[in-house]
């Protein structure tokens, strides 16, 4: 305990470095993971028009844009492959 109060000026300091980076991790992660979260609109999509929400002319029109930003989004990352 006291040695823990010796180090405080030391230690503190990165401890709340290490914290705020812990935070903004947790704010960021469902952001970077953006295919599944397109991929999760798609299966909302495709619930929405299955129950009789949206008309078929709607859906599709969706579906389709969430599809190819869904393509946009592997063909990056095979280029980015492609490059390393």
């Amino acid at each position: 305990m006291i040695f823990d109060l010796l180090l405080a000026p030391v230690t503190a300091p990165i401890n709340g470095m290490n914290w705020i980076a812990s935070k903004i991790l947790e704010q960021a992660e469902p952001l970077l993971d953006e295919k599944e979260n397109l991929k999760k609109e798609l299966l909302a999509l495709q619930l929405a028009f299955d129950m009789g929400e949206l008309p078929e002319d709607e859906f599709e029109e969706r579906e389709e844009a969430l599809l190819l930003a869904i393509q946009a989004l592997e063909d990056e990352e095979l280029d980015a492959e492609d490059e390393d």
